[in-house]
């Protein structure tokens, strides 16, 4: 599974790299492969374990506020494993064609 993910804190103010920071701990902490990206996260791996942490992620976020709104985009295939790199080359590939 790939999944992407966005937690906003409502009511905490404009800046958010500290929840983000706090996010991004429990994401390495979890071992999955993962890409910080400037507008959410994307985790890939066994969809159980993606959730769990995408959860966990959730759950800090909201022991620091009153208020987290979480969303989530994911892609999950069974014709083979997901693979956020092999996505990125083949649209690169397209573009050289």
């Amino acid at each position: 599974m790939i999944a992407e993910f966005s937690i906003v804190p409502v009511g905490e103010g404009l800046s958010l790299g500290r929840f983000v920071a706090e996010c991004l701990r429990i994401v390495e902490g979890s071992g999955l492969k993962h890409q910080l990206t400037p507008m959410g996260t994307i985790l890939e791996g066994d969809g159980e374990k993606v959730m769990a942490t995408i959860m966990a992620c959730h759950s800090r976020v909201l022991q620091m506020g009153e208020r987290v709104v979480t969303s989530i985009k994911i892609d999950d295939r069974r014709d083979r494993p997901a693979d956020m790199d092999r996505k990125v080359r083949s649209v690169e590939e397209r573009l050289r064609k």
